[in-house]
Formats: structure tokens, C-alpha cells, sequence
């Protein structure tokens, strides 16, 4: 039974969806202190949260069994991912769940600030009728200019040329073919500041993002332009935002969200009587926080089960396509690094990785993490997963690289990894049948075909007649089953490689008859 709690408030969708699953039982507090919240942590799997829970070192440090951390929305700032991400906590949000609530957000208030919606309306309701003041701006024709080119940033911008706006963006990431789809021109952060009549802001927080908006950047900016944020307060700094409101050098703003929430009573911008200023409420539409919710919830349950981590923000990697797909490759990995971790004759340093074939090309980064997983599981002193793998094995001192010259065999999907010790290396390939059956087909110059799984007698031996039956005489002796012998050669009368899968572990006396076996050379039990 997993263990989840919820510690913000969600909808009755996300609550009704986690109601669903049989394997899951959900608490629901939403009014837990810092103290209250590390005190009840350590009982849970799963975590969800929304923007007022935060999700601190000292928290995930009292979380013993902790293993998602959900957040319903699209910012993750109130978690602290590395902290996550070092004890081996996914971190997951839902981006685009909210995103077309944000993008009409954005056009709403920048038609509430060019038309005087506010101050209109609370003149009429004071009992006045002074139309001639309030005339406003129209859209047509003005200059758009988004800060940030996601998912938020192409719906506004799409509602923006709806209105006959002309839109500039500014992202690092974003691509001349994407801008040219959407009918905008991608331009440097100087040239938009300058052209702009309207700024808006659509960016992620990061170090280099904070304080954007800042007295220089707003020094570039076009006199008497307009300010929109939705995305981050932090973006901007809100005394130099409000100084120029004051001095006319921007006309107004519209703010729904701010570098401290709430806002404390003496905020630069709040009671500016060109600043429109709301609650964050960019995510706060009904089928926002539905859909947010229930995003949420299949995730987290999905994480927890092992069956998706789509939407993981802490991966080493990005997952391409449907994680059904995926996962097999990983698994492979994993198995390949077990196989390696088990019969290294020394702790392993580093990784040598080469893939062959469309289907693994675009996964190198999530086999690699899947190699380092396997090798660090019989190693570690802590749980070892697709979060932490990276930074235990950059503790280790295990690296990992990608290469050429591996591969010695033709198979559509071959993963190739040979690990390096002090003194020695082997090289092992790996592949899957019908896209989801691993087999080990490569030992060093070896060709075979082995189904990793179970209790798999390694051994190595002269190629010389009588072999075979004396070991399997022997096993019979000791009333040990084979189930399987697959074996491979490099020449006849040479060296012969065997892996034998049995049905029950031989003991150390059994390896140790096998051993004395003349033609024999090398013996050893791996479980899988």
C-alpha cells in the first residue's frame, strides 16, 4: 500500500482520481507548520504539493521512505530539487496542464491595462461618469514582445496575432522553425526590449533568469511600455519595476505574481495607481485546477508503481516517446551493469558506452544512467535509482563515456558497455528480442545468447571433449537443475565461455568441485 500526502489543496477530480487506485491510501492535511509537516513525513511514499508547501532540504531529510515529490502546476520553485534529487526523490509537475489558463490570463490583463478596465470600474461604482479619462490603447497593431517561448509563450502569442499584434520572442531555446510556424521573429533581449509597446514575461527561474527585469534591462526598454508578469515574481525586480512606474519611463504593469507571496502590506507595487495587481491567478480556472489535479495524481501513482516518469524534472535525461517503450532499454541497461558489477575483478571506474540502431540512438543519456544503476545496486549503502545513480557515481568516482569501436555485431537495438577496473576491462552487449526480451549476446570475444534472469552459473573453460557432461554430472550429483546452457567460443580447442542458468544455488562446495575440474578455468554464480 503506497502512502501519499496531500498538503495543498486539490480538487475534487484529483482527490476522486487517487480514490481510484486499491494500492494507494491519501491524507489530507493542508494546514501542517514546517515542524508539523517533518514530523509526519517520514510515513509517506509520495508527496503532492502545490505552491504553499515548501518542500525543504530539512523536510526531505526527515523523509526515510519519501520516493515523489508531485507538485500540481508548472512551478517548482518552493522544492528543493537538488536536495530531492540527492537522496534519490522524483520531483515531478504538470506543465501544460495549466498553461492555456495562464496564456488568457497574460491577454486579460494586458486588455484590462490598455483599456483602463480597473480604474473605470471602480469610478462608475464611486457614482461618477467620467468617460473622457479613461480612454485607452488598442492591441492592433502594437508590439508584442514575449520573454520566454514555451508552452505559455506560444498561446499567448497565437491569441496575440489573433488581435493583430506584431510578436517578437526572446527564449535561448527556442527554434527559427518553430517562431516561423507561429507567424513571430525571434530576436536578441536588447532589440525586443526596445521594440516592444508590451513585455511579457513567460521565462523559467533560473539563476541566470532571476531579476531579468531589472533597473538596466528596464533602462532598454521602449518609454511608456507595458509590463505583464505570470510567470515568476522573482523575474523581476520590484523596486526598480516600481521606481520606473513612478517616473513614467513604463506606462503600467499588470503583476499576478511576486518574489514573496503574499505580498507584505509595504510592497513597491501594490497601491500604484497604474499597477493592476491579483492573487496569482494564473493557474485559478476550474478546469485548470482540474486538469492539474488529475495530472498530478496519475503521475505520482505511476512514479510510485515504477510503470512512468513522465513530467520528472530531476532525470538526468529526457524521455523521448512513451516511457513503455523506454523502459525496456533501461531495464537492459540495468541488467548489463549488474552483469558487469558481478563478475569485475576490481571496483569498477569507468564506463565505456556505444549504442547501434534508431531505436537507441535518441536513449544514450537514459542508458548510460541505466548502466550506472545496475553496477552501483550491489554497492551502495543507500537505494540506488534513475535520480541519484548520476551523483553516487560521480561520488564513486565512476564515469561514464560514449564511444566507438564497440560494436562487433549486427542487431537493430545492441547496447555495448565495456567497464574498466584498475588492471582490467570486459565488454558486454546486450539487446532485446521482439522489443522487450534482453539478451546478453557478447562476453569479450565471445558470441552467445543469454536470458538474464534467475540463478546463472558462469564458467570458463578449455574447449575440450567431456566437459560438458562431467560439470552436468556433477550438478545432478548435487541434485541441481539446469534449466538452460548457452556457450560460447571464439575458435575450436580454444577457450569456451558457458552461462548456465539453474534452478536452485549451487553451494560454495559445489563451485569449489567445479572448479577442480581439470579443463575448467574460471567459475562463479550471478544472480539476477
Amino acid at each position: 500500500m503506497y502512502r501519499i500526502l496531500v498538503s495543498d489543496k486539490l480538487g475534487a477530480a484529483a482527490l476522486d482520481e487517487l480514490s481510484k487506485y486499491p494500492d494507494v491510501r491519501v491524507d489530507i492535511h493542508t494546514d501542517l507548520s514546517r515542524d508539523g509537516l517533518i514530523d509526519i513525513i517520514p510515513e509517506y511514499d509520495a508527496l503532492v504539493v502545490r505552491s504553499g508547501t515548501e518542500v525543504t532540504d530539512d523536510v526531505l531529510a526527515a523523509a526515510g521512505k519519501l520516493r515523489v515529490v508531485g507538485r500540481a502546476g508548472v512551478g517548482i520553485d518552493n522544492i528543493d530539487i537538488k536536495a530531492a534529487s540527492m537522496r534519490g526523490i522524483l520531483v515531478m509537475n504538470t506543465p501544460g496542464a495549466n498553461s492555456l489558463a495562464r496564456a488568457e490570463l497574460t491577454m486579460a490583463l494586458m486588455l484590462a491595462v490598455s483599456r483602463n478596465i480597473l480604474p473605470a470600474h471602480d469610478s462608475l461604482k464611486a457614482g461618477e461618469w467620467r468617460r473622457n479619462e479613461f480612454i485607452g490603447n488598442q492591441l492592433h497593431h502594437k508590439v508584442l514582445g514575449c520573454i520566454g517561448f514555451g508552452r505559455v509563450g506560444k498561446l499567448v502569442a497565437e491569441r496575440a496575432r489573433a488581435f493583430g499584434m506584431d510578436v517578437l520572442a526572446y527564449d535561448p531555446w527556442a527554434f527559427e522553425e518553430t517562431a516561423r510556424e507561429f507567424g513571430i521573429l525571434l530576436v536578441d533581449l536588447d532589440d525586443l526590449l526596445a521594440q516592444s509597446d508590451y513585455v511579457t514575461l513567460h521565462a523559467t527561474l533560473t539563476p541566470e533568469t532571476t531579476q531579468l527585469i531589472n533597473e538596466e534591462t528596464i533602462g532598454r526598454m521602449k518609454d511608456g511600455a507595458i509590463l505583464i508578469n505570470t510567470a515568476r515574481g522573482k523575474l523581476v525586480d520590484e523596486q526598480a519595476l516600481a521606481a520606473a512606474l513612478k517616473s513614467g519611463k513604463l506606462a503600467a504593469a499588470a503583476i499576478d505574481v511576486y518574489s514573496s507571496e503574499p505580498p507584505p502590506p509595504d510592497h513597491p507595487l501594490i497601491g500604484l495607481p497604474n499597477v493592476i495587481h491579483i492573487p496569482h491567478l494564473g493557474a485559478s480556472t476550474h478546469e485548470a485546477e482540474q486538469e492539474v489535479g488529475t495530472m498530478i495524481a496519475r503521475q505520482v501513482v505511476s512514479a510510485l508503481r515504477g510503470t512512468d516518469f513522465s513530467h520528472a524534472v530531476n532525470l538526468s535525461f529526457e524521455l523521448n516517446g512513451d516511457f513503455a517503450t523506454v523502459k525496456p532499454y533501461l531495464e537492459l541497461a540495468e541488467t548489463i551493469g549488474r552483469f558487469h558489477a558481478a563478475i569485475a575483478e576490481g571496483p569498477i571506474t569507468r564506463l565505456e558506452i556505444q549504442v547501434h540502431g534508431d531505436a537507441v540512438g535518441r536513449l544514450v543519456r537514459a542508458i548510460g544512467v541505466g548502466l550506472l544503476k545496475g553496477v552501483l545496486e550491489s554497492t551502495s549503502d543507500v537505494p540506488v535509482n534513475y535520480v541519484n545513480a548520476p551523483i553516487l557515481a560521480n561520488k564513486a568516482g565512476l564515469t561514464t563515456t560514449q564511444t566507438m569501436g564497440l560494436v562487433g555485431l549486427d542487431y537493430p537495438n545492441l547496447v555495448s558497455c565495456r567497464a574498466i577496473w584498475k588492471g582490467g576491462q570486459r565488454l558486454i552487449g546486450g539487446v532485446l528480442f521482439g522489443g522487450s526480451e534482453p539478451r546478453i549476446v557478447q562476453v569479450d570475444e565471445y558470441r552467445l545468447e543469454v536470458r538474464p534472469e534467475g540463478i546463472i552459473l558462469i564458467m570458463q573453460n578449455r574447449d575440450v571433449p567431456g566437459v560438458i557432461g562431467q560439470v552436468g554430472t556433477l550438478l545432478a550429483d548435487h541434485k541441481i537443475n539446469i534449466g538452460e546452457w548457452r556457450l560460447g567460443r571464439v575458435k575450436p580447442g580454444g577457450e569456451a565461455l558457458s552461462f548456465i542458468t539453474l534452478d536452485n544455488e549451487p553451494p560454495e562446495a559445489t563451485l569449489n568441485e567445479l572448479a577442480r575440474i581439470e579443463a575448467v578455468t574460471q567459475v562463479r554464480v550471478v544472480k539476477l
